[in-house]
């Protein structure tokens, strides 16, 4: 944190070159989740009844606005094991008590530049290298700069150095479930718009230097290119996006490996329906523990499934062969934004295309007012990787 508020006292002394009207908005957001876990090989299952609530204040002043944020997390019903206290006996539910600094930026925005300095969160594209993991309730910010340049319309350069990231773990992390990961992290992304959709270049150089992260050994640098677009088809939407990426070791890293990564997806919105089918793959490096593709700071809830299974990336990768069907409503009575929503994956192993198993994810959510409540369920059923999993979960969103 002491980078952070050197930046901020650095930065604020130019905030008050220019008288200004300072306008304050307060911040507020409240989460209650209860999540439920029954998975082979362990005796007893969880339950969690956890309350996030999030509050701070939002100052701006012409160009320049200041922000702090805090965070606490309370679990009300404790029956699962938080990976940090007692005994894994039931599975995990990466939820732990916590309370603590969540954001605490200064900023300067204008047409062609913003610059925002202290912790805060990233999320560079679809969060799949980068992201603020806003599933779980501590979530991930980063003690970093982050500038964004567009020097003409249409073409955008977003770059952030970040010397730690704070986990989900929160206040008491420890070892491999650190509170706070130190390192020199780079993320540049260089973005197009096009007829075609945005394509975007990007470098993205993790850094988790310290020892208890297995020994250095998620420290990677990763290259590619994506493709994100949409094109009317007659009175539907055919979305689509596709990526590539080459991953090797880097800075203490002390493996010596070269993984790909692939992505293919196709989406069409029928003004209700929606139907979708994707392809992703996390390749195999030397097929040892770590030389596979690893995206330790994404927000990895988002892909490969609810269940959760492949936070790590196993030693021979994983491919991932999903597809999705769902409906959407704008209104149902009262009901704002009604979703219905179900995906199948099928996960094989990049080296030797073994089985790992199979998931189903359901998910049913609406807004009413500033509420948002959603239900979700995930089934993974294995065959050669991990151990058959139900999860299950009930969602109550409000933001101010």
């Amino acid at each position: 944190m002491d980078r952070t508020l050197i930046l901020l006292l650095a930065l604020a002394p130019a905030g008050t070159a220019h008288a200004e009207e300072v306008v304050l908005k307060p911040l507020g957001e409240a989460r209650i989740r209860y999540e439920n876990v029954d998975q082979d090989g362990l005796a007893a299952g969880a339950d969690a009844l956890t309350l996030r609530v999030r509050a701070g204040v939002e100052a701006k002043a012409g160009r320049w606005s200041a922000l702090v944020e805090g965070q606490g997390n309370l679990a009300i019903v404790d029956d699962y094991f938080d990976g940090l206290h007692g005994a894994a006996t039931r599975p995990l539910v990466a939820d732990p008590d916590n309370i603590g600094l969540s954001r605490a930026q200064l900023r300067y925005a204008a047409p062609a530049f913003a610059i925002t300095a202290g912790r805060q969160r990233l999320g560079f594209d679809d969060e799949r290298f980068v992201g603020s993991v806003g599933f779980r309730q501590n979530g991930q910010s980063f003690d970093a700069v982050r500038a964004e340049v567009t020097p003409v319309k249409g073409v955008k350069a977003d770059i952030a150095y970040a010397w730690s990231i704070r986990t989900i773990w929160g206040i008491d992390g420890t070892g491999a479930r650190q509170q706070a990961v130190s390192g020199d992290n780079l993320f540049a992304n260089l973005s197009v718009q096009t007829p075609a959709g945005k394509i975007a270049a990007f470098a993205y150089l993790v850094d988790q230097d310290e020892a208890a992260m297995q020994g250095f050994r998620m420290s990677s640098q990763s290259y590619g290119v994506r493709l994100d677009g949409s094109q009317p088809l007659g009175e539907a939407k055919l979305a689509y996006q596709l990526s590539y990426a080459r991953q090797s070791d880097w800075h203490r890293n002390p493996n010596d490996y070269a993984a790909d990564y692939w992505l293919a997806d196709v989406a069409v919105d029928l003004g209700g329906p929606r139907v979708g089918v994707g392809y992703e793959v996390l390749g195999a490096g030397d097929g040892i523990a770590l030389t596979s593709f690893q995206t330790p700071l994404a927000t990895g809830f988002k892909f490969q499934g609810w269940a959760d299974k492949f936070l790590v990336t196993p030693p021979d990768g994983v491919r991932n062969l999903y597809a999705s069907a769902g409906w959407g409503w704008k209104a149902v009575g009262p009901l704002r934004a009604v979703t219905l929503q179900a995906v199948y994956h099928d996960y094989r192993s990049d080296r030797a295309s073994r089985s790992y198993g199979d998931e189903i994810d359901l998910l049913a959510s609406a807004k009413l007012g500033k509420f948002t409540a959603s239900a979700r369920y995930a089934h993974y059923d294995a065959d050669t990787f991990a151990t058959d999993t139900d999860k299950f979960w009930l969602q109550l969103d409000w933001m101010l």
